[in-house]
């Protein structure tokens, strides 16, 4: 039986689809903060995301799968899609903390999300369960906080999901913003061909 890993990132989000940008992100702060490991966590609803352009849970994880594939430092956890219904963050946490006990979890934001931190559900607990980490583009800092974060420079962070969702639309390249792979499954799927973005 393999040892459980000490320091596992998680990164959050719809992934709508998953851009070269999440997984810049996740690489250059497990480089920072010698993590043992990174979970993609793809939401099954965020509370304040309802576009109807977007991919069904099971293509979103089916395209975080392939995204990460072949890289050891990265994993894809269906926690949020499997309990349905709105995702919270305190519920990702509290379920994979259950998951990974003895487990240190580093829970990753962008940097502005994380600024507004005391906002979130359960807020006080979300700070027990795991260690926050906000990613910004260099030359942007973050606001004084109460409480102290690590804060990781992240250059290729310009890319958006709402922009490949747009690109896809009207026909424009994604190659180099998606993986390969994920540009394919795209295609094949005929995902994001229909729309509006709000």
């Amino acid at each position: 039986m393999t040892a459980p890993l000490a320091r596992v990132g998680v990164l959050g989000g719809t992934f709508d689809p998953i851009h070269h940008g999440h997984l810049a992100a996740a690489s250059e702060v497990c480089a920072a903060l010698g993590l043992d490991q990174v979970l993609f966590a793809p939401t099954h609803r965020q509370p304040f995301k309802d576009g109807f352009d977007s991919a069904s849970p099971e293509h979103r994880l089916a395209m975080c799968r392939l995204a990460v594939d072949g890289d050891a430092r990265f994993a894809v956890t269906p926690v949020d899609i499997e309990r349905g219904g709105i995702t919270y963050t305190v519920d990702t946490l509290t379920d994979l903390h259950d998951q990974l006990p003895g487990t240190s979890l580093y829970f990753i934001t962008g940097a502005d999300a994380l600024a507004r931190l005391p906002e979130w559900r359960d807020a006080e607990r979300l700070t027990e369960l795991a260690q926050f980490v906000g990613v910004t583009r260099p030359g942007h800092s973050l606001p004084q906080l109460e409480t102290p974060h690590a804060l990781v420079e992240v250059p290729a962070l310009a890319v958006s999901s709402t922009d490949v969702r747009r690109r896809v639309r009207a026909g424009a390249p994604v190659r180099y913003l998606v993986p390969r792979a994920v540009a394919d499954y795209i295609a094949q799927h005929d995902l994001y061909a229909g729309g509006m973005d709000d």
